[in-house]
């Protein structure tokens, strides 16, 4: 049966368990189009047909059997090495599972192999000194965004039904937008984030989180099943079960813009377009603009980049050549900065603590915001300045729509919801209240029918 890689994780499973498919077909689908795509696209960090094929004989009977999945390379699979796009991680082996990895297997699916990343996840772009750059598959000039953009490209240009990547400032949600496919930032300790490197523990699991990645909200549904529920080694993690609403009115705020920044006209067309069906699927959707939020962007920054500055500069010491742009961009913008301070943690925690009660007494009647998933769509590689029709931003404003989520602890979504004038993937973000994520996930299943079937329209598949 021709076509299988571009079905859904839905119609894969039903595929296997009607017989009309086999599980080893399914696979080798999904390889013959790894090989097709990989020189063009070059996601793939780790990839062994064997191997894929030889975890068909013992495969769980489980919500995920014989579906092929696959895992960024900043998550442990026993035996591989888990390079985090860096020559500082070579001689590295796992000697085990990250739990989500554990989850995953255990639940039948079949992991094909392991997607790129930048050097240590601090870019929002794919590139680095072991495989090199990952290119979006809509355009080849174009960059599937970061972190999570290896994992991004594999799903997009149906290499892979789905997968698993982290997301600490938008490193699921950007690439998800740039490569028109669905991903979710959960709550911090909702999906166990065990097994990930760097490490997501206290302060970096304030702002970083595992999330699943796939083509719709629908297949995300599944894999937020096999993948939530507590560990005990996950320090954020919380037993918190399931709960499937069932909601009759819902209010939804409408914030086309964070503080001001400029917007791409299609980003507000497309988030225009969401408002619109929810409108039509019964639900208020209103204009939102939350106060408080000033200085969230710098408070992620100080969190995500300025503290990490002195480890990286221990880290890099008498080895700067072998770090990779990825991975210093940011550092070398505050290297020469004074350290923080002990006194500024605390102050900044308290702060951030201050502008997320804020924030979530605003959203006490507005449970879920829909916005733009960031000011532009998937830009040319190494491109940090953008043209709008106001003014000209940078990298770290167009990312602010991003940013703040992170900072506070929130579940957001993000699916792709229409194609821009220029052919790339317009996608719109959901953000909701700690730990209602399957709110989240219900809300974007609808959207995603009124939206009707989103088309991959790549250039290798035309």
């Amino acid at each position: 049966m021709s076509g299988l890689n571009r079905l859904s994780i839905q119609e894969i499973s039903s595929l296997i368990a009607s017989k009309q498919a086999s599980a080893c077909e399914v696979a080798q689908a999904h390889i013959d189009e790894v090989n097709k795509t990989r020189s063009s696209i070059n996601a793939f960090v780790h990839f062994e047909p064997d191997q894929v094929l030889a975890q068909l004989d013992h495969a769980p009977q489980g919500p995920l059997h014989g579906i092929p999945v696959t895992i960024k390379d900043s998550f442990d699979v026993a035996g591989l090495p888990t390079l985090c796009g860096s020559r500082f991680r070579i001689g590295h082996r796992a000697s085990a599972d990250a739990t989500s990895v554990a989850r995953l297997r255990a639940a039948g699916a079949i992991l094909l192999g392991k997607t790129n990343c930048p050097e240590f996840l601090s870019n929002y772009e794919t590139d680095n000194h072991i495989i090199g750059r990952t290119n979006n598959p809509w355009n080849l000039d174009r960059t599937p965004g970061g972190s999570s953009g290896g994992e991004a490209a594999a799903i997009a240009s149906f290499c892979s039904a789905g997968g698993i990547g982290s997301d600490g400032g938008g490193s699921v949600r950007l690439p998800a937008h740039f490569c028109g496919i669905a991903g979710l930032k959960p709550t911090p300790g909702r999906i166990p984030s065990t097994g990930h490197f760097p490490v997501i523990a206290h302060p970096g699991g304030l702002l970083g989180v595992a999330g699943p990645m796939a083509r719709s909200a629908a297949d995300l549904k599944i894999l937020f099943e096999v993948l939530a529920g507590y560990d005990p080694f996950d320090p954020f993690s919380a037993p918190v079960s399931p709960a499937w609403p069932h909601v009759q009115r819902l209010r939804i705020g409408c914030m086309e813009r964070f503080n001001n920044i400029p917007v791409h006209p299609d980003a507000l067309d497309a988030t225009g377009k969401a408002a619109r069906s929810f409108t039509d699927l019964g639900y208020i959707v209103d204009e939102f603009h939350p106060t408080g939020l000033e200085r969230a962007p710098n408070l992620w920054s100080f969190f995500f980049s300025e503290l990490a500055v002195p480890f990286t500069r221990v880290l890099l010491d008498g080895r700067e050549h072998e770090a990779h742009w990825t991975g210093t961009e940011f550092y070398d913008k505050l290297k020469n900065n004074p350290e923080p301070t002990g006194k500024q943690v605390v102050e900044n925690l308290a702060a951030r603590d201050a502008i997320r009660r804020h924030v979530l007494e605003q959203m006490r009647d507005v449970p879920v915001i829909l916005s733009p998933v960031c000011s532009v769509a998937a830009f040319p590689h190494r491109q940090r300045r953008f043209t709008t029709e106001s003014k000209e931003i940078g990298l770290f404003q167009a990312m602010m729509p991003l940013t703040w989520v992170n900072l506070l602890g929130l579940p957001a979504i993000t699916i792709p919801m229409t194609v821009g004038t220029d052919g790339l993937p317009i996608g719109i973000q959901l953000i909701g209240r700690p730990w209602e994520e399957e709110l989240l996930l219900d809300l974007a299943a609808k959207l995603e029918v009124i939206r009707g079937q989103f088309e991959f329209d790549l250039p290798f598949s035309r």
